[in-house]
């Protein structure tokens, strides 16, 4: 925007038009008026009727713009000549009294004017110049003080005939009391101009000629700035007449011409119009569309930049971390590696005394087994023979029978001590070792769990103790668990603890009732709380923490457990398989999961745990059968051997049988009824002679029953492998009935509406008239 330069006003000469007066006085009454600049010198004093008014100029028109302008200066002032009547002084100062006083005053005065014109025009100029440069203080003092020189020494003409004024004194004299100031009616009114000295017309010549170059860029400068708001003015004004055109516009109804005639306008032309003004919508907002996802795209762009970049400046620390878990790791793989073949050396010569010791027992009792059958067919043969003669038996064979006779009546004395008086022959484990190899076999063992301790004796607790290794990948999943996913640590995490877990279950014997359990070990514990700690998204249940402990079982426990099951278990033993069926579900129940590769651990357990059991039935299952003659006695020795083998072969019955829940119930049924109860117990029932005993027997049996095979409410007929046991039932009912033992019978009874034979109860019931015994069918 353009600067409207400073206007200076002049001061109208006494010849001005009317419209401008005779006379402008002052804006204040001590304001100086302008003095003319004097002219060159002239020869000879000027003329009378040069006298003129100091202040005033000539009145000048503007030319082609048809427009007067009044310039005044402001940095002269005019001198007030006091007037001849003494009144106050006048706005213009008459020289005729410089004539009468002489003309080296009027020189002097006209010198001193032309001085002070030539000054403030100069200062005038610089002022309003492009460039303006303001004189410093000590500029004017200097010119101050060659002015007063120049009057000290004569150089002009004082205008003034008594005294010199100088500025500072006009504006004193302007400032006094505005009472001895004339009233307008006693100011002298010049009416007509009075001539001009040559000196004066030469002083004006030169002036206006300054003047007019200096109005000239003045005009110009005008003219700029007067067009730049000219302008602004019309522009405001056509948005202002805009703005009520369209105010106007909206209010006034516009009268619309009938003659004016309008092209035909159909539906059609309507809907294509519509049709295109749509799809150009469309079009514009798919490309709105389009913009917008391209800068949703750029956002999350942006996003993952800054992310990265403020990533970046830890690289450093990611840089040391992943260092470090590499040499731990190296480290770690090296010790495993050197203290496994230690480690294995140590299992197998833990597995190999154990083996041995269940070879031991097996052994003996097969021995046991075969010496006595040998024995007691030898003894029925030379009864037969010859009742008098005394039966041979060699040295061996009579060294075993004394040793089994002795630790049976151990056993019989011990269970006399602790009360338990129900105790059948045959149903003991027979695990008992002489004192010698006992001592033997627990300094061997001492001296395996002693060579375990020092195993890991010189690596350091974050190479051997599992919570603390644990601990370091525990670290790397919270800090970078992109990284830690992504590195598959749940599938390596079981193969390092491998051979530490394995360390820990040097000592650990699963067939022992007293053995520690799975959940109560260190390494297991550890494993649980790092899997608590997990806290991944549900998408990576490929790469999950919560499988660790399975993967750990099946690659480490379940291993070592079946090697037990084929190598060490017996399955007479009821102590050893009550023991491992409790391990057994914490692994398979609790820790099974559906990976192919734990399925196939936990197939491989349970193939091992049939197969014992088949061999067991072959191997250790003998029910002799002897006459009636030498069974009917209850204290002979055919008779007595005859049911420790029956209560053995009944004992394995019941141990095969608890295993249910944990085998199908196709295999139980295979090998408990078909294989051992239909082969081997109901042929030693049916050679027995029927009575009391037999009844406790048949209770026995249907007691190791699972209870789950008869839960249907409508069966009314037991399962077929049962098929042969209800038939011995039956025949035992009949042969009782028919004799005092309606106790016996009722028992029976009892047997067959448990195992939900009831059609066969009933019709028993029926043909023997035993009402009394039908509520115990209608309970069922």
């Amino acid at each position: 925007m353009a600067h409207r330069p400073k206007r200076t006003f002049r001061q109208r000469p006494a010849d001005a038009s009317d419209s401008d007066g005779a006379e402008e006085p002052s804006a204040e009454p001590g304001a100086p008026k302008e003095q003319a600049a004097p002219g060159p010198a002239e020869e000879g004093p000027p003329s009378g009727g040069g006298r003129a008014e100091a202040a005033v100029r000539p009145h000048r028109v503007r030319g082609a713009r048809g427009r007067g302008r009044v310039w005044a200066t402001s940095r002269r002032a005019t001198r007030a000549a006091p007037r001849a009547d003494g009144g106050a002084e006048s706005r213009t100062v008459d020289l005729s009294t410089d004539e009468e006083d002489g003309t080296h005053h009027s020189s002097e005065s006209k010198d001193d004017q032309s001085s002070s014109s030539d000054s403030s025009s100069s200062l005038e100029e610089k002022e309003f110049s492009s460039t303006v440069k303001i004189p410093d203080a000590a500029f004017i003092q200097a010119a101050r003080r060659k002015r007063e020189l120049a009057r000290a020494q004569g150089d002009y003409i004082s205008l003034d005939v008594k005294h010199t004024f100088t500025v500072s004194g006009m504006k004193r004299n302007s400032d006094e009391d505005t009472e001895s100031e004339p009233d307008d009616h006693e100011k002298r009114m010049p009416f007509t101009p009075k001539p001009q000295t040559l000196r004066q017309r030469m002083a004006e010549e030169t002036a206006s000629r300054n003047e007019t170059s200096e109005e000239s860029q003045e005009d110009e400068n005008q003219d700029i700035w007067e067009h730049q708001q000219m302008k602004k003015a019309v522009k405001i004004i056509e948005e202002r007449d805009i703005d009520i055109s369209h105010s106007s516009g909206s209010q006034t109804v516009k009268k619309f011409d009938t003659s004016i005639s309008f092209s035909p306008v159909n539906l059609e032309i309507i809907k294509k119009q519509l049709n295109t003004r749509l799809t150009l919508l469309q079009e514009t907002h798919r490309s709105h569309l389009r913009e917008y996802e391209k800068y949703i795209q750029d956002v999350k762009s942006s996003k993952s930049t800054i992310q990265h970049l403020e990533n970046s400046s830890n690289q450093a620390l990611h840089y040391k971390f992943y260092k470090s878990m590499k040499i731990y790791m190296e480290s770690l793989i090296d010790c495993l590696n050197e203290k496994i073949i230690s480690i294995q050396e140590i299992e197998s010569s833990m597995h190999a005394l154990l083996l041995k010791q269940a070879m031991t027992f097996m052994k003996r009792r097969q021995d046991e087994l075969k010496h006595e059958s040998t024995y007691l067919q030898q003894l029925s043969c030379k009864e037969e023979t010859s009742t008098n003669g005394s039966l041979a038996v060699d040295e061996k064979t009579h060294w075993i029978l004394e040793e089994i006779e002795s630790r049976r009546t151990q056993k019989r004395q011990a269970r006399v001590l602790s009360g338990n008086c129900n105790h059948q022959e045959g149903t003991s484990s027979d695990d008992e070792l002489p004192s010698a190899e006992m001592t033997d076999f627990q300094k061997r063992q001492d001296d395996i769990l002693q060579n375990q301790k020092k195993v890991f004796e010189d690596v350091h607790d974050d190479f051997c103790n599992i919570q603390n290794i644990l601990l370091k990948f525990q670290q790397w999943r919270e800090k970078f668990p992109d990284s830690y996913y992504e590195a598959f640590i749940n599938l390596c995490i079981p193969k390092l603890l491998n051979p530490l877990i394995r360390v820990q279950l040097i000592h650990w014997n699963p067939l022992k009732l007293d053995s520690i359990g799975l959940k109560q070990m260190p390494w297991f514990t550890a494993v649980e709380e790092f899997m608590d700690s997990s806290m991944e998204d549900s998408k990576k249940e490929y790469r999950s923490d919560k499988k660790i402990l399975s993967t750990v079982i099946n690659k480490t426990i379940i291993p070592r457990l079946t090697d037990f099951v084929e190598f060490i278990w017996d399955p007479l033993s009821t102590s050893q398989t009550t023991s491992l069926i409790t391990h057994c579900r914490v692994i398979l129940e609790e820790h099974a999961t559906c990976e192919n590769e734990v399925s196939k651990s936990k197939q491989d357990l349970l193939k091992s745990i049939v197969s014992r059991m088949k061999k067991a039935i072959e191997d250790d299952v003998f029910i002799p059968l002897y006459p009636k003659s030498a069974v009917e006695n209850k204290t002979s020795p055919h008779s007595e051997f005859q049911e420790r083998q029956f209560w053995s072969g009944l004992k394995l019955f019941s141990n095969i049988l608890l295993w249910n829940g944990l085998l199908p119930d196709d295999i139980l049924q295979e090998l408990g009824l078909e294989k051992l109860l239909n082969r081997y117990l109901i042929i030693a029932l049916h050679n027995a002679i029927p009575g009391p005993d037999v009844v406790k027997k048949c209770n026995k049996i249907a007691a190791c029953l699972p209870e789950k095979w008869f839960e249907s409410s409508a069966m009314r007929t037991s399962i077929p492998q049962l098929e042969n046991f209800i038939q011995f039932l039956l025949q035992s009912a009949h042969k009782l009935s028919r004799s005092e033992f309606r106790d016996e019978v009722k028992e029976i009874t009892l047997i067959l509406v448990k195992i939900k034979a009831l059609n066969q109860a009933e019709s028993f019931i029926e043909e023997y008239h035993l009402d009394h015994l039908k509520p115990l069918i209608k309970e069922v």
